[in-house]
């Protein structure tokens, strides 16, 4: 039988890893779990990204049927120039609040779900079962879970909870990403003699102007809204006193179920005009999950039961691995629901509740036993007939 693990134990645990990313370094965070899941019966599968870099793929399970799958990541945002108060890697506990980079985005997240599959991992091993995917790389573009899926790594999966920060709150979606960077070019001239060349910079504004008036000319989603797009970042010249012939705009753009991103590249570049050139560096589709599905509504009911939130159609405004895993997976329905604070993420002095960690694993250990059982098929059947 597994020893039962502490989620506040492990938490602290995966906190002490510095994984920020770049440059990542998530390899000894992800091979402590690995021992955690070894040991609590799971078949692990680690999965190189780069040197120093892992990700995880542990399974338990007899194969009778597609397996629950939880997904997180382990890699963290920088510290920020911003001082901390908490050692940001020391996982310090006051006030009912557990400090450290990633506490809620999202070791947190991550510790729950281990703990709670090691819990159940004894019934686990008759029946579907589970699969869990940790991955490294999440916070620039789910690199990550990209490269399991270039290399068939997944396997199967019948419905999949992503434990990014919710507060516990069921959330069926979030935005598509797409992060772009424009060039202009120019001539390099003298400063006293601007006439001589030809201003990247002036290009650069002129594009930026017409990018704040930008037309998607789509309709609204209904629960995520709608599309935006966000400049970011402006670098141009090298020297106050040379015409600068290059500049670069880094554009943030948030989408909705409907559009279609190279379409989408092609109305953007038309608007710029000047000779911009626009290199994708994020490409990453939304997910979306109807609320009234069958597993959703019950999943989502049973963590309400838990956490005493309204199983109301809501939505995340970041992006998860689930852009990636969703689709790959076929389309399954798709569960975000994690311990952390939205609001805290990649804030300095980052915190999640204790009271929401230990809730956690009291709500994923409820998914696990209806999957297990089957109770929420029948759940959502009394539920389609009352309708």
């Amino acid at each position: 039988m597994a020893n039962p693990l502490d989620v506040v134990d492990v938490t602290r645990r995966l906190i002490a890893f510095e994984t920020i990313n770049p440059p990542g370094s998530e390899r000894p965070c992800a091979e402590y779990l690995r021992a955690l899941l070894e040991d609590a019966g799971f078949h692990t599968e680690p999965h190189d990204l780069a040197p120093g870099r892992a990700s995880l793929v542990a399974r338990l399970g007899d194969g009778s049927g597609d397996p629950l799958c939880f997904t997180g990541h382990i890699d963290t945002v920088p510290l920020g120039e911003r001082a901390w108060t908490r050692d940001p890697f020391g996982g310090e506990i006051a006030d009912g609040r557990l400090y450290g980079r990633g506490a809620t985005d999202m070791k947190g997240g991550v510790a729950a779900v281990v703990c709670a599959c090691v819990a159940q991992a004894d019934r686990l091993r008759d029946g579907p079962g589970v699969v869990l995917v940790i991955t490294a790389g999440e916070e620039t573009g789910c690199d990550g879970a990209a490269a399991l899926v270039r290399d068939s790594r997944l396997g199967r999966a019948g419905a999949m909870v992503v434990a990014e920060p919710t507060a516990n709150a069921p959330y069926v979606g979030h935005k598509g990403a797409l992060w772009l960077k424009a060039r202009t070019r120019g001539v390099t001239a003298h400063g006293s003699m601007p006439e001589h060349g030809d201003n990247a910079v002036h290009k650069a504004a002129r594009a930026i102007t017409r990018l704040a008036d930008f037309d998607f000319n789509v309709k609204g989603h209904p629960v995520l809204g709608k599309p935006t797009l966000n400049i970011g970042t402006v670098r141009g010249g090298i020297n106050v006193n040379s015409v600068p012939d290059h500049a670069e705009i880094g554009i943030d753009i948030r989408t909705v179920p409907g559009m279609t991103h190279a379409a989408l590249r092609e109305s953007l570049a038309r608007s710029m005009g000047e000779g911009a050139e626009l290199d994708v560096t994020v490409d990453l589709d939304g997910v979306w999950t109807e609320p009234d599905s069958p597993w959703i509504a019950a999943a989502a009911a049973r963590a309400g039961s838990v956490s005493g939130h309204p199983p109301v159609p809501a939505t995340a405004t970041y992006f998860t691995d689930a852009s990636v895993l969703t689709p790959a997976y076929g389309g399954i329905p798709t569960l975000i629901l994690g311990p952390g604070e939205p609001s805290m993420a990649h804030q300095t002095d980052e915190y999640c509740l204790i009271d929401r960690l230990t809730e956690a694993v009291s709500i994923y250990g409820a998914l696990i036993d209806d999957w297990h059982t089957g109770d929420w098929t029948v759940r959502a059947y009394s539920k389609s007939r009352a309708i």
